[in-house]
């Protein structure tokens, strides 16, 4: 039989005093810090979103763009 976190939560955590909640906090924290990242799978890269947005900035002037930013934080 396989828990789900939220009946984990129902049945276990949510019964417990508020001591007991953070003692239970630290000792996850403290797992979780001492993780090797590099047993950690992670689905995706940042890289991925790599020239993501670029057709935002195909036809745009960015000097032009970057004076109208500046022009508003000077009037603000």
């Amino acid at each position: 039989m396989t828990l789900t976190v939220e009946a984990v939560y129902e049945e276990h955590v949510k019964l417990l005093s508020v001591r007991e909640k953070l003692q239970l906090v630290s000792k996850i924290t403290q797992e979780l810090s001492n993780l090797n990242t590099v047993d950690i799978n992670l689905e995706h890269s940042l890289l991925e979103l790599e020239g993501l947005g670029a057709e935002i900035w195909k036809d745009m002037d960015i000097d032009k763009y970057i004076d109208e930013l500046r022009s508003e934080w000077d009037e603000a």
